[in-house]
């Protein structure tokens, strides 16, 4: 069983010369919610591709840890900032998907597709075709599919980029209850220090040429809930974030 993910040194050059990640080295506790935050080309999405083995690190580790040593690539799903679902397949056919991929019998995978939209608040969207959802149900729809295989690692790509601001912190607060109830370990990229402190129990922050870490925070709020956002406690953690991010730009300019 999964215990931490250990991120050990990790770099990445491609074939270009151009040092997308250099150095990145922490931890990620099984069933934590970690959040990777900073500007674009800072090497977020490179190290979210290392920890979910669409890549390989030009130098260093990404080591899972179990108890009795080092696993493989835990069972993993990724959900990005476009839903990319098939618009001629119904909201249920799309969540159902991998598991018809992974040979699941079709009773079963029908049952688990629904119970599954039904824990995203979509239970009586399962007939309608991706078109007919705003961009809120399609992204809820996006994480239902992830979700659908039982993963012990999920990792999201700025997956709420592209919605509204109050779809956006609904969204949050989906999948923060989400991750309680399903024990599983997060691992989100997103360019918004609002959502990564809302949202992350470890925020981690990026910043370019090379990407590199900067800064660590361990959010922890006496409650959470959506009105944390409107109070002091959670507007200095998010000052404390963006200013290490804006040292860190400064100093990269000089």
């Amino acid at each position: 069983m999964l215990q931490r993910i250990e991120i050990s040194q990790v770099g990445r050059v491609y074939d270009d010369g151009f040092v997308a990640l250099s150095g990145a080295s922490f931890d990620i506790r099984a069933g934590s919610m970690t959040v990777l935050v900073g500007p674009s080309g800072c090497g977020k999405t490179t190290l979210l591709r290392l920890i979910g083995g669409l890549d390989s690190p030009t130098s260093g580790r990404v080591i899972f840890h179990g108890a009795a040593g080092a696993l493989q690539q835990p069972r993993t799903a990724f959900a990005f900032q476009e839903a990319r679902l098939l618009p001629w397949r119904t909201v249920l056919a799309n969540v159902a998907l991998p598991l018809e991929l992974a040979g699941v019998a079709p009773a079963e995978r029908i049952e688990r597709a629904t119970a599954m939209l039904t824990r995203v608040g979509l239970g009586s969207a399962t007939r309608k075709l991706p078109g007919q959802l705003s961009g809120g149900m399609r992204m809820r729809v996006s994480i239902a599919r992830a979700l659908v295989t039982a993963p012990q690692l999920l990792l999201l790509d700025e997956p709420f980029g592209a919605v509204d601001e109050i779809s956006r912190h609904a969204l949050d607060d989906l999948l923060r209850s989400l991750w309680a109830e399903l024990a599983m370990t997060v691992v989100m990229v997103t360019h918004s220090i609002v959502e990564a402190t809302y949202v992350a129990e470890q925020v981690v922050v990026m910043a370019p040429a090379p990407g590199r870490i900067v800064a660590q925070f361990t959010p922890s709020f006496a409650h959470h809930s959506p009105s944390l956002r409107a109070t002091p406690e959670f507007a200095a953690v998010t000052a404390e974030v963006l200013r290490s991010l804006g040292e860190a730009m400064v100093g990269e300019q000089r």
